[in-house]
């Protein structure tokens, strides 16, 4: 045995106690996770339905001898990485950068909403911790729906604003923390929450590879305290009959099952549907989340929707 061999570490090229966390939570796939790690994302797009379709984006591409596939519902997915600006329709909004996981957020929220909220009138969902605006654009391409796009981070939320106008969208952008809600809250409960939680970012380490060494053990717990926060305040903020949904780009468990159980332990107005749980990186999902997903086609994350009952 050489001394590569004895030493995990070197193995898998991640932290000995990274490798120790995956191992524990997911037994039957760790290897398969730390080897996705150390493998190259794919560029996958998603196509904006309010310009054109899957079908049509993926004709463009082969007109001009790009070789790309379908994933998901709006997903298209490049054989090879290209110049995004360059894509075609890139400056007219027909599509966005987003991997086919994150993709999965707008459908899974809008899905059990129905068309519209109170009275006919249009659905109130708020987007926490939303920016650059991914998820957000995805919900204004798929419903009519008023749609508060939050962050805490002003920058970033020119960034949501610069998306949003390529793509002929409209949102309120606000500034500020969702976990105080007394700063900018107007009191009108809303219809659908999207919390995409500040976590790890375990599940996107092929995107991210630094992540894996600038993370420390202790950063699993403080996360969690924040998304626990975060769950039990913006659960006010929503209507008897509404939906929650949590997700994290991460592929710990203490930020994804852990973290709804223990809430759905503590708030019985929470019902927790089927929902897709923990995906691995490029590990398939369920048939039920994607049905015609080729392998190595998503990032780690998880997702968790809540309905919320009246009591």
């Amino acid at each position: 045995m050489t001394l590569t061999e004895k030493n995990p570490q070197a193995v898998w090229n991640h932290p000995q106690w990274w490798i120790d966390r995956v191992r524990k939570d997911h037994p039957d796939h760790w290897q398969a996770i730390l080897q996705a790690n150390n493998s190259r994302a794919p560029l996958i797009l998603r196509v904006n339905e309010r310009k054109t379709t899957q079908a049509q984006y993926l004709q463009a591409l082969a007109a001009i001898n790009i070789e790309a596939s379908p994933v998901g519902e709006q997903g298209v997915i490049l054989a090879n990485a290209q110049p995004v600006p360059s894509l075609p329709g890139f400056a007219e909004g027909h599509f966005s950068v987003q991997d086919a996981a994150a993709q999965l957020a707008a459908p899974l929220l809008l899905n059990g909403l129905g068309a519209a909220g109170d009275n006919g009138a249009r659905l109130k969902i708020l987007d926490a911790c939303a920016a650059p605006g991914g998820k957000t654009a995805h919900l204004l391409e798929l419903a009519d729906c008023d749609v508060t796009a939050l962050d805490i981070d002003a920058r970033r939320c020119e960034r949501i604003a610069q998306n949003l106008e390529r793509l002929d969208l409209q949102a309120h952008i606000v500034v500020a923390d969702a976990g105080q809600p007394a700063g900018w809250w107007d009191g009108q409960l809303y219809d659908g929450i999207l919390l995409d939680a500040p976590c790890t970012a375990s599940g996107i380490v092929r995107r991210h590879p630094d992540v894996r060494w600038l993370r420390r053990p202790t950063d699993i717990a403080q996360l969690a305290g924040i998304q626990a926060h975060l769950l039990k305040t913006l659960w006010l903020l929503l209507k008897p009959g509404g939906r929650l949904l949590y997700c994290t780009c991460s592929v710990f468990r203490a930020e994804g099952d852990m973290q709804i159980q223990t809430f759905v332990a503590h708030h019985t107005d929470a019902l927790l549907i089927p929902s897709p749980g923990h995906l691995l990186p490029q590990i398939g999902g369920e048939a039920t989340v994607f049905p015609d997903n080729l392998m190595r086609e998503h990032d780690g994350f998880y997702y968790a929707t809540l309905e919320k009952r009246s009591l």
